[in-house]
């Protein structure tokens, strides 16, 4: 691949989620079911992304072991260029342990991400001229502080607008250096009032949030509301995205859903307001999917589950 629309820097990594039978019971062993599947937000994105079609590069480390192999053949096989991601022999792959209740909604989670220390500002340095000929280059939260800068300079001096996943309330602090310099941003709740100081528990709190994350430099907000839909917000406009009432199989990876979606939207000349409906359509179909990124996603299905 010469000149992907969008590059990917971002973690990828090994998801192991629980799910209990019966109502969660905190303190002891729940019958149930456990899947593994490849899993990380960056990777996630991009998979979500090759699959609806958008050349795209993933940037990230794994290690060099049979999880690493599965992640990156599996990420390959959904339409992404794996070839520039780092194999590393001094580190273990990546992995995400989570446990989800008994209606499909995160209980709580563990992640173990050392790897992603080899994702340095050398090596991005190094991709410069693929980040630079993209049309959007799109980072998670896993990257260090240091990777951050590195990344977001190249970017910011080539005019390539740049998505950012917080990925989690403790990594979020790391993106407030660089609010002004991100054309999107997509927090939940808990990461945009990490973000901004604002709290966004409903969608009205929520629209004042993303406002705000507006007028702290952000072009484009869009916050995540679970069960309620999004907020979304530019220096032009808000609105909010209502959820498609379903039943949820697993909420693991319906976020990195919306934002492969969102990102598709943009780079495909969508306007805000629809490329964030997409970004609801692309949730819903990953939420009743057993695996973190559905197999079955395509524009086609997309559209088929659209909110007008």
């Amino acid at each position: 691949m010469t000149h992907p629309s969008v590059v990917v820097i971002g973690g990828a990594n090994l998801d192991l989620v629980g799910r209990p039978s019966h109502t969660l019971v905190a303190g002891t062993s729940n019958p149930g079911h456990i899947r593994v599947s490849p899993g990380g937000v960056g990777r996630n994105v991009a998979e979500n992304l090759g699959r609806l079609g958008v050349p795209t590069l993933l940037l990230s480390a794994v290690g060099d072991d049979a999880t690493g192999r599965y992640i990156l053949e599996a990420t390959e096989a959904g339409g992404v260029d794996v070839s520039r991601a780092l194999v590393s022999s001094e580190y273990p792959s990546a992995a995400y342990l989570a446990v989800v209740d008994e209606k499909g909604n995160l209980a709580l989670s563990i992640d173990y991400m050392e790897v992603m220390d080899l994702v340095t500002p050398k090596y991005i340095y190094a991709h410069r001229r693929w980040i630079s000929g993209a049309d959007m280059l799109v980072v998670d939260a896993n990257l260090s502080p240091a990777a951050m800068r590195s990344a977001l300079s190249i970017a910011t001096k080539a005019e390539v607008p740049v998505c950012v996943d917080p990925v989690s309330v403790a990594l979020s602090p790391r993106l407030k250096p660089h609010l002004s310099q991100l054309a999107v941003v997509v927090p939940n709740a808990g990461e945009a009032e990490a973000l901004c100081g604002l709290p966004a528990a409903d969608r009205f709190e929520a629209t004042t949030a993303a406002q705000r994350l507006v007028s702290m430099g952000v072009d484009t907000a869009v916050i995540t509301l679970a069960g309620r839909g999004l907020v979304y917000a530019t220096s032009e406009e808000s609105g909010h995205v209502p959820a498609i009432d379903i039943e949820i199989v697993d909420s693991t990876g319906g976020g990195d859903a919306l934002t492969g979606a969102v990102v598709f939207g943009l780079v495909n000349g969508f306007s805000v307001s629809e490329a964030v409906r997409l970004g609801v359509s692309a949730a819903t179909l990953t939420l009743t999917c057993s695996d973190t990124v559905c197999s079955e996603l395509s524009l086609e299905e997309l559209y088929d589950r659209l909110i007008i």
